[in-house]
């Protein structure tokens, strides 16, 4: 059998396709070992906390091997893929990447033989794969054997847990055993991590460790208290999981998409001060609008709804009043005036809530908005929303009437300044004229970030949403 030569093997490593994104799940291969490849073609789909993205090789060669499963979680900057760019064919591909890694040496870095991965987050399974790293700057490689493996096998056990670990307490042999997250969170409770005793596998710092650590410096009292019954009843704080009945309960991991959108609505609500305010309208004369404009020619094969005129009045109100279109900068205490408007469309797909927006809307026709509206909707639906179709939005615009919802109180995408919640619409009893007449009304709501738009400058936005939806003549004359 011919060896392949290290020099002919490229590792593709996991790349950050969004704005300081740390991991990736793998949903999807698109090719197998021994499959040859062609620089830009799509080998797999990975969703990150954005989006889902297709990942295209930089190389032409062949498949030596792919080094997680579908449905791992990866961290940016591990190696995914080897490909031989010698142009010969691979050598007796393992058809599961669950396979131990040593019939694919590693050529760019060192690698182990991992038994797992574990779990990098609460609420992430343990996915079986062989785990790849490569070595952190600074990290420390004891001298051992001449041979590769040892010192690959330190590097592993550095960053990820696996391989040859110390016996012992990790004083003294550089630096403690932890994933990032309990990294973090040792840092937010002030624990030293080289004083915490691991307990997990080969002498891995755990999330438990930590709290443990940092339980005693916290609260002393209870140790010292001649009552150990204090202690005894929080012992059984596991509860909770041991009452998990299998057959009339699901636990779904939350990640991707959904645990960034959890984590930016709890940013956002406790962070921006928010105001909400209502008004109902009626939007008679805009729904005959919407009509006429589906028989005009010039919007022909365009998506015309009501959603449309909406995005549009907001468009307008937001010429009127430009103050509202702003950002906050903490660290500054200043805030950032924006000329420009990236409107924010929320969007409920299979993998979650996102907010892709449309670049520069204040500067498009009607046709032009309309056509970026039907792009908008009919990526998201695909699922194929790029992450820079989600970042810089500066306003947003949720239609929680599509549901049949009369309104709500929405929270502020993280960074903007406002966001209009759009009820449904409906035929009811109104004043029109002097007599109570049946007319198509519904219920706007615009929530604001009360440290840059004052209630005055609220009330005005969203009144003049509500006068342009009652009289639509007002794209005109306020244009």
């Amino acid at each position: 059998m011919t060896t392949m030569t290290e020099a002919s093997v490229r590792e593709f490593k996991m790349p950050d396709v969004g704005e300081g994104l740390t991991e990736a799940e793998i949903l999807k291969w698109y090719v197998q070992p021994g499959d040859t490849v062609t620089d830009g073609q799509v080998v797999c789909e990975v969703e990150t906390a954005k989006a889902a993205v297709e990942l295209p090789i930089p190389y032409d060669g062949v498949v030596r091997a792919l080094h997680f499963p579908e449905g791992t979680t990866v961290d940016v900057g591990m190696s995914i893929i080897a490909v031989d760019v010698s142009g010969g064919a691979a050598e007796a591909p393992a058809p599961a990447p669950e396979a131990a890694p040593a019939a694919a040496p590693a050529v760019e870095e060192p690698k182990s033989a991992g038994s797992g991965r574990q779990p990098v987050l609460v609420g992430y399974g343990v996915a079986a794969s062989s785990t790849k790293r490569r070595p952190r700057k600074g990290a420390e490689i004891p001298a051992q054997e001449p041979a590769r493996q040892p010192a690959a096998a330190a590097v592993q056990a550095e960053l990820n847990g696996h391989g040859p670990a110390p016996t012992g307490a990790p004083a003294g042999q550089g630096r403690p055993l932890a994933k990032p997250p309990v990294r973090k969170l040792a840092k937010d409770l002030g624990v030293d991590l080289t004083t915490v005793s691991p307990t997990g596998p080969d002498g891995i710092i755990t999330r438990e460790d930590v709290h443990a650590a940092a339980a005693p410096a916290q609260a002393p009292a209870p140790v010292a208290a001649p009552r150990p019954a204090v202690p005894a009843v929080s012992a059984p704080v596991p509860a909770p999981a041991a009452s998990y009945d299998a057959v009339r309960e699901t636990r779904i991991p939350v990640k991707g998409v959904r645990k960034a959108t959890a984590a930016a609505m709890v940013g956002s609500a406790f962070t921006a001060p928010h105001v909400t305010e209502f008004v109902t309208v009626d939007v008679t004369r805009t729904l005959k609008l919407v009509e006429e404009l589906k028989q005009d020619k010039d919007m022909q094969g365009l998506r015309v709804n009501p959603l449309l005129l909406i995005a549009k009045a907001l468009l307008v109100a937001i010429r009127r009043n430009p103050e509202i279109n702003a950002s906050w900068d903490e660290a500054a205490q200043e805030i950032v005036q924006k000329h420009y408007v990236n409107l924010g469309i929320a969007a409920a797909t299979p993998r979650g809530l996102i907010v892709p927006n449309i670049k520069d809307a204040h500067a498009k026709t009607l046709p032009q908005l309309a056509e970026s509206l039907g792009e908008l909707v009919a990526t998201a639906r695909e699922g194929k929303t790029s992450p820079a179709a989600m970042q810089g939005g500066t306003v947003t615009i949720t239609n929680v009437g599509v549901f049949g919802v009369d309104t709500g109180t929405p929270i502020l995408n993280p960074g903007e300044s406002a966001i209009l919640a759009v009820g449904a619409i409906k035929l009811q009893p109104w004043v029109h004229k002097g007599k109570v007449k049946p007319r198509q009304v519904t219920t706007l709501a615009l929530s604001f970030d009360h440290r840059l738009v004052d209630g005055e400058l609220g009330s005005k936005v969203l009144a003049d949403v509500a006068a342009v939806l009652e009289q639509p003549k007002r794209l005109i004359t306020w244009a």
